[in-house]
């Protein structure tokens, strides 16, 4: 990680032209990746929750990169019709969509339920951003161009190669653990992704599906871990965490890169292509997840079935 740090930050083309939406962009990843794309000459969508901090980040991100095309739109990912709001309100703007960054995220937190009764890492972390994606679609289909694809990139964990993805119980309600719930919406993100990939592929879109790992990143996710954990964080995060700046690394690669221009289905660690867990090329599984997915989010599954047929 020293080392990373002291290579020369790499240099992307400047995108006045683009439109992202973050989620999870008042903290964290998310914020430190909104202000990057921002500096980039994006227009930038911070989709979040927390209205109270959402201003002054905004004019912070405005301030530092000198871009004035940065704003915020209310979106509780824990509930379907914040998101369905949120989408409504995006598509009223009449603006393209050439980048999509799934970001936000809950980790280790006691067992809750979202507004719509789904354990709260598979709902939020998951159910919300499947359905954020699918509503957003038809945007991103309209926006992409050959040569100039729009991206979905959707942040996962390396804790998902810990994670198991039972179909009969995915809302942990026989065996509840923190861990266990956060390996597992961090699993279902990656089948996610590659179903999302080969979709797009299938029927020719210029939209492209990455999935990426930020690493050990120092932020608040870590307040509902063990204690031992919290105190080598604040003692040695300087050494073994990257600081948020850091983590937002691949998901601006991701979503910038020329390299990645047209390539999608990659899981993508410290800006390089790595293997996922082995299961998250189970094709009959990521098809199963995914119409599981539009049963429980209420979406049509037409585009899974024209995959299939």
């Amino acid at each position: 990680q020293l080392l990373r740090r002291l290579r020369q930050e790499d240099l992307f083309p400047p995108q006045p032209d683009r439109v992202a939406v973050v989620t999870g962009g008042t903290d964290g990843i998310g914020y430190a990746t909104a202000k990057r794309l921002a500096r980039l000459g994006m227009h930038v969508i911070i989709a979040g929750n927390n209205e109270s901090k959402a201003q002054d980040v905004v004019s912070k991100i405005k301030e530092e990169t000198l871009n004035d095309r940065v704003e915020f739109l209310y979106c509780d990912l824990t509930s379907f019709t914040s998101i369905r709001q949120f989408v409504h309100k995006f598509k009223m703007k009449k603006l393209p969509l050439h980048v999509l960054i799934n970001n936000a995220g809950v980790m280790m937190v006691p067992e809750r339920k979202t507004q719509d009764g789904f354990e709260e890492h598979f709902g939020l972390n998951y159910l919300g951003h499947f359905l954020l994606t699918n509503l957003l679609l038809d945007t991103l289909r309209a926006s992409g161009a050959p040569g100039r694809s729009a991206r979905v990139v959707t942040v996962s964990s390396a804790t998902h190669y810990v994670g198991e993805l039972d179909m009969d119980d995915l809302q942990s309600r026989q065996c509840y653990s923190p861990h266990g719930a956060y390996a597992r919406s961090k699993l279902a993100l990656v089948l996610f992704s590659y179903q999302l990939q080969r979709l797009l592929a299938a029927e020719g879109s210029h939209v492209t599906a990455n999935v990426v790992d930020p690493g050990v990143v120092d932020t608040e996710l870590y307040k509902h871990v063990f204690w031992g954990t919290r105190l080598v964080q604040r003692l040695f995060s300087w050494l073994l965490f990257k600081t948020p700046d850091e983590g937002a690394w691949t998901s601006v690669y991701a979503a910038v890169t020329p390299e990645l221009e047209g390539v999608g289905g990659r899981y993508l660690y410290n800006e390089k292509e790595t293997t996922s867990l082995k299961v998250t090329y189970n094709q009959k599984l990521q098809q199963q997840l995914w119409a599981t997915s539009c049963r429980m989010a209420g979406v049509p599954n037409v585009t899974c079935d024209a995959a299939l047929s």
